[in-house]
C-alpha cells in the first residue's frame, strides 16, 4: 500500500518539477532583443547622431524582433502568446511604414531596400 503511495507521489513530484522548469524556462526566454543586438540595428539604421527613435530606427527594430518571434513559432507552434505578440508588432511596424512612405518616399524606399521587406 504505501509502495504505491510512493511511486505514485515520486510521479506526481517528478511531473510538478517538469511544470516548474518549464514555467521557468519560459520566462527567462528572450522574447525582446538582445542589448547588443538591438545598439547594432540602432546604429546601422539612425538618420543623425542621437537617433533611437525615428521611424526607420523603429521599423528595422521590429522587423528583427518579428525574425525573432517567427523563429521561436516556428519550434513553438502552439504558443499563442506569442504568436498575438507577432501580430501586434507586425500592426504597428504596418501603420510606420506607411507613415515613412506617405511623409519620406526616398527614405522609405532605401529602407525596404536594405531591410529587404
Amino acid at each position: 500500500m504505501t509502495l504505491t503511495r510512493d511511486r505514485s507521489f515520486r510521479k506526481t513530484f517528478d511531473f510538478n518539477l517538469l511544470i516548474l522548469n518549464d514555467l521557468w524556462a519560459i520566462g527567462t526566454e528572450k522574447n525582446m532583443l538582445d542589448p547588443n543586438k538591438k545598439k547594432r540595428v540602432i546604429e546601422k539604421y539612425k538618420t543623425h547622431a542621437t537617433d533611437t527613435g525615428s521611424p526607420q530606427v523603429q521599423i528595422a527594430l521590429l522587423t528583427e524582433e518579428i525574425k525573432d518571434l517567427t523563429d521561436h513559432l516556428r519550434t513553438h507552434k502552439k504558443d499563442f502568446s506569442s504568436r498575438r505578440g507577432l501580430i501586434k508588432k507586425v500592426g504597428e511596424r504596418r501603420r510606420l511604414m506607411k507613415y515613412l512612405k506617405r511623409e519620406d518616399a526616398k527614405s522609405y524606399d532605401e529602407l525596404m531596400a536594405k531591410l529587404k521587406v
